[in-house]
């Protein structure tokens, strides 16, 4: 089939190789003009997430990776409380997005390519692009993201609904960091968990892709709460006075804020964290959302990732549900001679998976940031897509 993928952030890239791999012609349109980079920062790189690179790229994943062997839990002096083996792997969204994007080629792999409308009929599914360009294909995957235009269009009822919190996102060089934060934090996941917050900190591959100790990054997660109104609107109101409303990125949160973070980190945090934050040149904001949506296949569309069900971070399994969206595309279409019969059997499976993370990812969130009832020892905050741990 002549494939047309909406998207060309990790989730897109993978399922073009995925089903250029199977045979099909496959194409993905970009708006942005330039490659995507420094979105996200630092990800959790569950088996999903690198089956492809490992698999059929063949990268050895320990060199676009860091291993880390120990979740630890610390308190407000900075004494560990907490530690347990447990074997996680961390990447950036840099790296795995190079990395994908480096085996696709970029032959169709089209950048400033922004899909403004789109249609179908029983015989094919066409998009316009805003430079005037049409396309027409026999199947259209949406890898959208959060603000999916394709959502937007095929579910008008859907609506991204504010979960009550953001997370403060950065990440400092391992070089700028004193020996005893990088010894204490370079080889586990390290938690700090108090009244209505948490935050949580990994190594993860610096901007080259460099993994070696001593070269990579020391990123943290940092999920505080804001309410609706005011606050939110002042926190998410950039430098230049701009309204955003899914994320900051970094260089772009106000001074004000980003004095009133560090501030908090000083107040807030253990000193071996707050050392941290305050170290970061250009913390960055996500704002925490879901979507839950019951259709994901639409005809001769189809939505992957974020395009579909948005779940909370909280299971560090964004980039695994849109990969896991794609190996099941390439296999149902394998199956089933009719695209209806795959699509139908596709969306059967992962709208399973996307609603029980939904759900998960809900609980967990709840419980650090309202009900205060967070444990160290409880398995649903293990990371994992299917269930915690996988």
């Amino acid at each position: 089939m002549k494939v047309s993928i909406v998207g060309g952030s990790i989730g897109g890239l993978t399922a073009a190789c995925l089903l250029r791999d199977a045979g099909h012609q496959v194409s993905v349109y970009e708006r942005s003009a330039i490659r995507l980079e420094q979105r996200g920062a630092g990800i959790g790189f569950l088996p999903a997430s690198y089956r492809y690179l490992q698999t059929r790229a063949a990268i050895d994943i320990d060199k676009i990776s860091v291993k880390t062997e120990h979740i630890r839990y610390l308190d407000k002096e900075s004494k560990l409380v907490y530690d347990a083996k447990h074997q996680y792997r961390f990447s950036s969204w840099n790296t795995v997005y190079a990395s994908t994007l480096d085996h696709f080629g970029t032959t169709e792999y089209h950048l400033d390519s922004e899909v403004v409308d789109f249609s179908q009929s029983s015989e094919n599914v066409s998009i316009s692009l805003k430079n005037g360009q049409s396309i027409t294909a026999d199947l259209l995957v949406g890898a959208d993201g959060i603000g999916s235009l394709l959502r937007d269009r095929l579910v008008p009822t859907s609506k991204s609904a504010y979960a009550g919190y953001v997370a403060w996102r950065g990440m400092v060089p391992e070089s700028k960091l004193s020996s005893e934060l990088i010894e204490r934090l370079g080889d586990a996941i390290t938690y700090f968990v108090y009244p209505g917050s948490h935050i949580l900190v990994y190594p993860i591959p610096d901007h080259e892709g460099r993994v070696t100790p001593g070269d990579r990054l020391i990123n943290f997660v940092w999920y505080c709460n804001y309410p609706s109104g005011k606050e939110f609107n002042f926190l998410m109101t950039d430098k230049n006075g701009l309204l955003r409303e899914v994320s900051i990125p970094p260089g772009f949160v106000s001074e004000q804020n980003v004095e009133h973070v560090k501030s908090m980190a000083l107040n807030c945090l253990p000193k071996l964290l707050s050392d941290l934050v305050v170290a970061t040149i250009e913390p960055f904001v996500q704002v925490i959302y879901d979507v839950d949506i019951d259709q994901m296949a639409f005809g001769r569309i189809c939505l992957i990732g974020d395009a579909g069900i948005v779940a909370r971070p909280h299971a560090a399994a964004g980039t695994a549900k849109a990969a896991a969206d794609g190996w099941a595309l390439a296999e149902a279409l394998e199956k089933h001679e009719a695209l209806d019969d795959a699509l139908d059997a596709w969306q059967f499976s992962q709208l399973a998976v996307a609603k029980n993370l939904l759900e998960r990812t809900r609980r967990v969130g709840s419980k650090s940031q309202f009900l205060n009832t967070w444990d160290s020892r409880d398995p649903e905050v293990i990371f994992g897509l299917h269930q915690p741990g996988n």
